[in-house]
């Protein structure tokens, strides 16, 4: 069991881990599948290492060790869903898997130390580096996953960056070039340098490695912290005999080493090594991103710096650390918040000409995270949204590449300049370079869902192959204080530019010492001529560049109008699902009717009242009412009839009779009788249909429930039919396995009776309990004389 120490991103040591399980593989198993291709390029998948950070103290106190990750082997991981999590909710839903599984090409444990993880993965893109070839490693994860103590790791524990320099060092020995006229230029050129040049150089150099010197000086006094270059020389103490090339060729010329250091925050570059950043009240200058002609993107204005030694490189890493934008978050103190981008080019010069150039970045990407999380806000939650933007054009990069390689008939669109970072590494990512990934996690609980998300890019990340054309035949281009190609004895520098001559104006070998006794007139002539192929070479571009911009164009109508169909073919299977859902919506709605009418019906019986007889009754309570109303007209008309009796001189009148009295309140009583006759009559309809229309409405609430109760029968048969089509398709498969095992028990019987006719050891006849008793109890009976003898000689003996 081993207890190993691991720093975070902020550098603070993080909580001792006992480890039961080690993982030593030899650099051999790891890498990655290789082959040669005609004319010396290669072709290899993109290697991608894990790495996995110990928890701390607080995370082990905050319960976050739940058994997210496990290591199967040195090559695979599996990631287990925790309770609470996004997948874990998704997968009991149905919705994906709680279990992942990924393959890397090595996997490195919380043992793992720097030393190894160097001597595993850096090693042999190191070689190449020396060897004249371009090389890429960016760190990827979330954030305070560790991948700045990847990339640069801690003065007692170096990083990849300082072994890398320290390695360089260590190669060139004594065949450093010592002169500073000869530096990078463009993306592969190199720039011859005056003598004011070389001094503006020396002078800018000075003046960052005095500004570390004075800021660190009182820091050492006090005796708290040791020269960086004597850290990191203590501390690299491994092996590197393997990094030494053909010794024939060891020998040979000399070596620059100039160095840069950028970020990209908020999507613009910025120059970690320019000394008037020290002071934080002028306003940082952003650097443009140029394209040489060539297809190779560069920084414009970035300073390069040369360096000769380990010291220089320590204290030119700390100058631009302490430049670089960093800010604290709920789960980083210290979270970077810009893409750092660490960048060397080893010039070989063979006297005053530059042989090859070769490139080595180190690049380590700013950690992908969620807001809700980490509580950022305001300018941190801009840098977040900048962050996040920029890793998902990285993965779509990686993700058209991959696509692009499986299916090489459909063309895909790359979107490398959407990006900053990704435009830099274009021609890394197309061939010009290997490139690795060093793939950071944590074992946190709380950050299971991105960790998974780093996962799966890692995993589309393995599957891209990279073919890098042999550099050896390359040359770079050497140009002067103005930018353009030195002439030296009438040969242009670069064979690189003689593309933009015909081959009529190439001059002989032995016509090139002569070039520089052509007249004037002669020397215009030439340079008209070049004009000329300038002017012609720049048209059939934009000629290109149009056919190009039509091609896609026109690929682009191809897809809209692609989708446009696909949309009207969505339109018209919505419509057709929606008149199909029309009419078993009207189907179940007639059946409906038809059941609560047969239910109404039999619920009803002698209750029921036709139609018909309903309104002859209506028509005779409207009959009644009429002749009520007519008795009541003419009860009154009686009544006034007899108050109208002539009162005038009633002396002289004679009064009436008796009889006309006596008819006429008969006939009163008989009006009266008949009226109250009438109206109890209408009172007898009127409850009468007062009770019918409370049947009504009895009727139609019976109705509602039965047809609420007919949805629910419905819904319950129909999970009733699919059950049972479940339980037979269960019993058909028990019945089949039976089948299966009667066939199997048949075949068995088959072989035990062949075995048994071919066996020459006879059965043994099956006897019964009884028999075996029998046997039992007279067997010592047939031995009773030895019983006897022994008997007898006991009894002698007394």
């Amino acid at each position: 069991m081993s207890t190993v120490k691991l720093r975070g991103e902020d550098g603070i040591n993080m909580q001792p881990v006992d480890m039961d399980m080690t993982c030593n593989v030899s650099p051999a198993t790891t890498s990655s599948q290789q082959t040669e291709l005609p004319g010396g390029a290669e072709q290899q998948t993109m290697r991608v290492y894990l790495r996995i950070r110990p928890f701390s103290k607080e995370e082990l106190s905050d319960k976050e060790d739940q058994g997210c990750v496990v290591i199967e082997n040195n090559q695979t991981v599996t990631l287990k869903a925790p309770k609470g999590s996004a997948t874990m909710k998704s997968s009991e839903k149905g919705i994906g898997t709680s279990l992942h599984k990924f393959s890397f090409s090595q996997i490195f444990g919380q043992e793992m130390t720097q030393s190894e993880l160097y001597e595993d993965t850096v090693k042999s893109q190191m070689s190449d580096f020396l060897d004249g070839k371009n090389a890429l490693i960016f760190s990827y994860g979330v954030t305070n996953a560790g991948k700045t103590y990847t990339i640069q790791g801690t003065p007692k524990e170096p990083g990849i960056l300082p072994r890398v320099l320290d390695a360089t060092f260590h190669y060139i020995g004594g065949r450093l070039y010592e002169g500073m006229d000869l530096k990078p230029y463009l993306r592969n050129d190199a720039q011859y340098l005056d003598p004011d040049q070389v001094k503006q150089e020396k002078s800018a150099k000075a003046s960052i490695l005095a500004s570390v010197k004075d800021e660190c000086d009182p820091i050492r006094a006090s005796g708290r912290l040791s020269s960086p270059a004597t850290c990191f020389s203590s501390s690299l103490s491994y092996n590197q005999t393997v990094l030494a090339s053909d010794p024939t060729e060891a020998g040979s010329g000399q070596f620059a080493l100039w160095v840069a250091f950028f970020e990209i925050y908020n999507e613009c570059v910025y120059d970690l090594l320019q000394p008037s950043f020290c002071s934080k009240s002028k306003k940082r200058a952003a650097l443009r991103v140029c394209d040489d002609g060539a297809g190779n993107a560069y920084v414009k204005d970035l300073r390069w710096i040369n360096i000769h030694t380990l010291g220089e490189a320590s204290k030119l890493l700390q100058f631009g650390n302490k430049n670089r934008s960093a800010a604290a978050t709920k789960m980083n103190q210290s979270s970077s918040r810009s893409h750092s981008i660490f960048t060397m080019k080893l010039l070989k010069i063979d006297g005053s000409t530059v042989e090859r150039i070769s490139e080595f970045s180190l690049c380590d990407l700013a950690g992908s995270e969620r807001c809700n999380k980490t509580k950022t806000f305001g300018e941190r939650l801009k840098e977040a949204g900048n962050i996040n933007n920029s890793l998902l054009i990285l993965g779509k990069c990686i993700s058209a590449l991959h696509n692009h390689q499986t299916d090489r008939m459909k063309s895909s669109y790359i979107p490398f300049r959407e990006s900053k970072l990704t435009k830099l590494f274009q021609a890394v990512f197309c061939g010009k370079g290997k490139a690795s990934m060093i793939v950071n996690i944590n074992q946190c609980a709380s950050t299971y869902d991105e960790t998974l998300h780093v996962m799966k890019f890692s995993a589309v990340a393995k599957q891209v192959v990279q073919v890098i054309p042999d550099k050896s035949l390359e040359s770079p281009c050497l140009v002067g204080r103005d930018g353009k190609p030195l002439v030296r004895n009438g040969v242009i520098d670069s064979p690189g530019l003689e593309s933009y001559l015909s081959e009529e104006e190439l001059l002989d070998e032995e016509d090139e010492a002569d070039m520089s006794l052509l007249p004037e007139d002669d020397l215009v002539n030439i340079i008209e001529s070049l004009r000329t192929k300038l002017l012609a070479e720049r048209r059939r571009n934009l000629v290109q560049e149009m056919e190009i911009r039509k091609e896609m164009g026109d690929a682009m109508l191809q897809q809209l109008m692609e989708s446009e169909d696909l949309r009207m073919q969505i339109a018209e299977q919505k419509e057709s699902y929606q008149e199909k859902l029309e009419n078993t919506f009207e189907m179940y709605k007639d059946a409906i009717k038809e059941h609560a009418y047969q239910c109404a019906m039999n619920n009803l019986e002698d209750d029921y009242i036709p139609l018909d007889e309903f309104i002859a009754e209506q028509e005779k309570v409207a009959a009644l009412k009429h002749k009520v109303s007519e008795l009541d007209t003419l009860t009154s008309g009686v009544g006034r009839e007899l108050c109208a009796v002539p009162t005038v001189d009633q002396t002289s009148q004679t009064p009436p009779s008796k009889a006309t009295e006596a008819a006429g309140e008969d006939r009163c009583k008989w009006l009266y009788k008949e009226k109250c006759a009438i109206e109890k009559m209408s009172e007898d309809k009127q409850q009468l249909i007062l009770s019918l229309e409370k049947r009504l409405i009895e009727l139609s609430e019976t109705l509602q429930t039965i047809r609420d109760g007919f949805l629910e029968k419905s819904a319950d048969l129909e999970a009733l039919h699919r059950k049972w089509d479940d339980q037979t398709k269960s019993m058909d498969d028990i019945l089949r396995q039976n089948v299966e095992k009667d066939q199997e028990i048949a075949s068995l019987k088959a072989e035990l009776a062949k075995h048994s006719q071919k066996s020459p050891v006879q059965p043994k006849t099956k006897r019964g309990l009884l028999a075996n008793i029998r046997e039992a109890v007279t067997s010592p009976r047939n031995s009773s004389p030895g019983r006897k003898l022994r008997k007898t000689v006991k009894t002698a003996h007394n």
